[in-house]
């Protein structure tokens, strides 16, 4: 059989438009005058965004204080000695004194630091189990293969929650106290440990199992906690709304840094008279120390920081599109340049002809 174009085949497409390919289609022609005010208008917007965020991110105010322990930085040498080559290292306690000038504009956002603790780490990052985290009562007895080694104890009993993630759980404590007065008495500053974490997180991901007999315990029964946990994951916190999987602390830790060096919240200063700031005056916070970092050469800080309208410091990003802006605004030029010398030359061209 021979083919034509008449005679429409089994494979042959429609003979429409669409498959036939044509549709009207536009095309834009970069002329120099559409190119370089392109270049231009969008180097300076980036110019302006940049500006705004790195003064913005210039006039939050922070302070900061290293409390790792290393020998001669203060009274948590102790507690950082005390507890090197310990596992589980014992309890100890010391504390940071500053004293403010003048009022730390609020809302004051309180943070812990690490640095040097990789936890975009490939076999870290995986080691969860996202159903057990859920509440589901079947993960809850049988753990992912992925929390290996921390999958069940040694007695065979399954670890809940399992993982390396949870087993490194941070577990330091704060407590802000405030002298109001020379020589007066320290009052302690209410610290908010509430809405810490992501929403999606905290209401959508992690959830306890149900409740057996109305217990949270009895729902745990038959499980063990992580190896380095001194309690249950029941017994995270006196609140039964802050306890067991939903345990502010612990899904905020759950939400893994991309960056060996982060920050995470711990709490929010905006309550009673702490409402606009911290006043002036002398301050103490107590730090609880139990966290071990020395073993890997990491640090811990405390922050105390203000926010603005994008957040936290953070002047890379404003940095970031001045050079952006600074870059197309450079391209520009070097168009324009380029554009007026070899529009010159093709006018001599024209004329000669």
């Amino acid at each position: 059989m021979t083919w034509s174009a008449a005679a429409r085949g089994a494979h042959q497409p429609d003979n429409t438009a669409f498959t036939q390919q044509r549709l009207p289609a536009w095309q834009p022609l970069l002329s120099a005058g559409i190119a370089l005010p392109l270049f231009f208008c969008a180097g300076l917007a980036f110019i302006g965004l940049g500006l705004g965020l790195y003064y913005s991110s210039n006039g939050i105010t922070e302070l900061e204080y290293d409390y790792t322990g290393n020998p001669g930085t203060g009274n948590c040498s102790v507690c950082a000695e005390a507890g090197q080559g310990r596992a589980p290292p014992p309890t100890c306690s010391c504390a940071w004194y500053f004293s403010l000038p003048e009022l730390f504009q609020g809302p004051v956002y309180l943070y812990y630091e690490l640095t040097n603790f990789y936890q975009n780490n490939r076999r870290y990052g995986v080691s969860r189990d996202d159903e057990q985290l859920s509440g589901l009562p079947s993960a809850l007895r049988q753990p992912a293969n992925e929390c290996a080694p921390y999958q069940f104890s040694a007695a065979g009993l399954p670890i809940a929650p399992c993982g390396a993630i949870a087993n490194s759980l941070f577990n330091d404590s704060f407590s802000l106290w405030h002298q109001r007065q020379p020589d007066g008495p320290y009052v302690e500053v209410p610290l908010d440990r509430t809405g810490i974490a992501w929403w999606t997180d905290y209401h959508v991901k992690f959830r306890n199992p149900p409740l057996v007999n109305g217990s949270l315990a009895l729902a745990f029964q038959g499980t063990a906690p992580p190896p380095n946990w001194p309690r249950p994951v029941y017994e995270l916190s006196s609140d039964p709304n802050n306890t067991g999987f939903t345990n502010q602390d612990f899904v905020v830790w759950m939400r893994t840094a991309a960056l060996p060096t982060f920050r995470k919240l711990y709490a929010r200063i905006r309550q009673g008279n702490y409402t606009a700031g911290l006043p002036r005056g002398a301050y103490r916070v107590s730090i609880t120390y139990n966290y071990p970092v020395r073993s890997f050469d990491g640090h811990k800080r405390l922050i105390f920081s203000s926010i603005s309208w994008m957040g936290g410091k953070n002047p890379f990003l404003g940095i970031a599109y001045l050079v952006v802006g600074s870059l197309c605004i450079l391209t520009g030029f070097v168009m324009l340049v380029v554009y007026i010398r070899y529009q010159d030359q093709n006018d001599e061209d024209e004329d000669e002809q």
